[in-house]
Parts: structure tokens; C-alpha cells; sequence
């Protein structure tokens, strides 16, 4: 794990473009036109990279970016348009109004059912009608997997109240139980964490103070707070017995890994602390893999690909995470030029993280700020568903 002062060594704003582009990055890398989402073996997706040469020998072009991609820009693009955001019901609106949009978007690129049927379903015709009615089934990762950006937008501390707010939102617009948008809260405090430099071992106790202030959120806006409440252990259960394992309950502590944890070990431990046996297709473990990565790799870009983005479960989803911690951290450091110089949407996301920067850093311009990432000198030291 690198000190806070290594990590602020990269600029602010090369921080918040390469925590965009690399989100798409690990996003297109884990799903692979679909062929290693939904393949259940991390040592055939390992074999099969190994065989194409490498990481270094990919040119990503042609690998379609997955719905995670597709949601993460439609909430970074409302957040960016609502940019004064004193109404925050207008912001919700429109990040109804982006997601009801994108839906055009999905053909080959594996949208969730939970999704498909629950976006549909926002009401943008009447008052609040991005809420929905509490969903038993939907603590999938889908709310997870978009929510980066809000930790780059309410990346100050002082601005906690508005990232529970936004994150539990914009999540239960379609994953409305605690284990769907509760995974949506650790995306983006993770990502948050990551601009803040805070030491990565901490995420996880700081996670578990969070969550018990957004009950109180929750509790607070009256909608199904019943449902809400007699659902709320599993999340919190689930990430405390995995801190608890990995020795950083107290937050102080460094991780503790098994002697032996490759690939096998790997897909068995994220079918363990899965809902399902699909690891990284809920609310709690899609964040939680992608932490559990970042916590082994620290800024080796090739390691954390190993283990977040290539493994035999929803590696899109984890990839997608951990690729927007780890460039918020480290920009694009250790990052083959090929995996993102053709990446889909790569405009969208660089304008996109700049547009975020600018906004939480008081609307400060971008060009202030060193950006030519692609030169490393330059910087300081398969149209398949799935229940998303």
C-alpha cells in the first residue's frame, strides 16, 4: 500500500480523468464482449490472456464497454449538468431522466434484469418519481457499479451528508433494498477515499461508520423504512465477517492475506462471500472484491487486474470499481498506453472526470493542472443478461 504523499504525487485533475477512463478500462477488460463476464473460470480467462501476450499486448479497440460503463457516464453526465446542485430533487430527476436514456444503449453489452425492469419504471412526470417501491430483489451490483463518479463529486469530506444522499438515491432508483444501494454508498466513499489519499486498509471501518449514517438517512425520508430496516444486516453482516478475516476490523491493523491465494483460491474465497455463488453480482461484494484487490495490488496496475478484473464471477462489476480507485489513487500509472487510447467513450469519460474535478474543486479550470497522461514522462513520480 503506497502513503498518502505517494499517492498525491499525480495531479488532482489527472487523478479524476484516469479514475473515469480506467473505470471503463476495468469495465471493458472483466467483460470482454461478454466472453469473461460470464465465464465462471479465472484460470481460463488468465490462460486465455496469457496466450493474446499479455496485458502489455492488448489493444483494447473493439472491446465493447458493458451497461457498467453505460450507467457509470449517465449518472457522472447528470451530476456535471446539475452542476449547482442546490435543489437536489431537480438532480435526482435528471438522474432518472439519463438513466431512462441509456437504456437505448444496451445492445450488446449485457444489462442487468434488475435494470431493465426497474428503470422503466421511473416516473418523470410526477413529483419524486424517481423512487420506486422496495424491491426484495434487489440487492444485485448494479447500483455499485455507477456510482463511482459521486465519490469524485463529493470527494471533500465536508461534503459526506450529500454522497450518502446521492449514492442511496440514484442507487434504490433501481436497486431499491439496502444490499443494492448500499453497494452503490461503497463505490463511491471508496472512490472518495481514493482522491482523499486515505490509507486503503482504513476503507473498510470508515465503510461501516457511513452505513450507520445513512440509516439514519434513510430512515429520515420515510420510504419503506420497514423494508428498509428488517433487510439492513446483511450488507453490514457480511462486510464486517470479511474485515474481521481480513484483520481490519479496527482500521489500524494491515491485511492479512492466506499463504496461498492465486486464482483458484481466489474464485473460491469470492464465491464465499457471494449472495449466490456469483462473485461480485451484489450490492456487497462487487465492492468488496474490488477492495480486497486493491488492498493486495496497491499501484500494480497488472496485479489488480489479476484479481479484479479476471476471475470466475461478474469481473465487469469489480473491474469497473477497481479501476476507478486505483486511477483516483494513482492516475495511469503502470497502465499500457493500449488499454485505453482506443477505449469506447474514452471523450465522454475524460470530459466527464474533468467536468468533475472543476465542480468539486469550486469550479477551478482544468487547465491549471498538468494533463498530458498519456505521455508516462509527463507525470509526477456478448449481448447476454445477467441479474445486475
Amino acid at each position: 500500500m503506497l502513503p498518502a504523499s505517494s499517492v498525491m504525487a499525480v495531479s488532482y485533475v489527472e487523478r479524476y480523468i484516469a479514475a473515469m477512463v480506467l473505470s471503463g478500462v476495468g469495465d471493458a477488460l472483466g467483460y470482454k464482449n461478454g466472453s469473461w463476464e460470464f465465464c465462471n473460470n479465472g484460470s481460463a480467462i488468465l490462460d486465455e490472456l496469457k496466450a493474446m501476450g499479455g496485458l502489455s499486448s492488448i489493444n483494447i479497440k473493439g472491446w465493447m464497454v458493458s451497461d457498467d460503463t453505460v450507467m457509470h457516464l449517465a449518472t457522472a453526465e447528470a451530476l456535471c449538468e446539475e452542476s449547482g446542485q442546490s435543489d437536489m430533487e431537480k438532480l435526482y430527476m435528471k438522474i432518472a431522466k439519463k438513466y431512462k436514456e441509456c437504456m437505448s444503449d444496451m445492445t450488446g453489452r449485457g444489462p442487468g434484469h434488475t435494470c431493465l425492469r426497474t428503470i422503466r419504471r421511473l416516473n418523470l412526470e410526477v413529483n419524486k418519481g424517481y423512487q420506486i417501491t422496495f424491491d426484495p430483489s434487489g440487492g444485485g451490483c448494479g447500483a455499485a457499479m455507477r456510482a463511482m463518479c459521486i465519490g469524485l463529486r463529493y470527494s471533500d469530506p465536508s461534503d459526506l451528508d450529500k454522497l450518502i444522499a446521492v449514492s442511496v438515491e440514484s442507487g434504490r432508483m433501481s436497486h431499491h433494498h439496502p444490499t443494492g444501494y448500499l453497494g452503490s454508498l461503497a463505490s463511491a466513499l471508496f472512490t472518495s477515499y481514493s482522491i482523499q489519499g486515505k490509507p486503503v486498509a482504513e476503507w473498510g471501518a470508515w465503510l461501516l461508520e457511513v452505513v450507520d449514517k445513512a440509516r439514519e438517512y434513510v430512515i429520515s425520508q420515510g420510504h419503506h423504512v420497514a423494508e428498509n430496516m428488517q433487510n439492513w444486516s446483511y450488507f453490514t453482516d457480511h462486510w464486517r465477517q470479511y474485515l474481521s478475516q481480513r484483520g481490519i476490523l479496527d482500521g489500524k491493523s494491515m491485511p492479512k492475506f492466506p499463504d496461498e491465494y492465486g486464482v483458484k483460491e481466489r474464485d473460491l474465497f469470492y464465491k464465499t462471500i457471494s449472495y449466490s455463488g456469483w462473485g461480485g453480482a451484489s450490492g456487497h461484494d462487487a465492492p468488496m472484491i474490488a477492495y480486497d484487490a486493491l488492498l493486495y495490488a496497491s499501484d500494480n496496475w497488472n496485479e489488480l487486474c489479476n484479481r479484479a478484473m479476471f476471475h470466475g464471477g461478474d469481473s465487469d462489476s469489480t473491474g469497473v470499481i477497481a479501476g476507478a480507485c486505483y486511477g483516483a489513487m494513482h492516475g495511469f500509472k503502470g497502465v499500457p498506453k493500449g488499454l485505453y487510447k482506443n477505449l469506447e467513450y474514452r471523450d465522454r469519460l475524460e470530459q466527464t472526470g474533468k467536468k468533475l474535478y472543476s465542480l468539486s474543486h469550486g469550479g477551478a479550470g482544468c487547465e491549471a493542472e498538468d494533463t498530458t497522461h498519456n505521455t508516462p514522462a509527463s507525470r509526477p513520480t456478448a449481448q447476454t443478461t445477467n441479474s445486475d
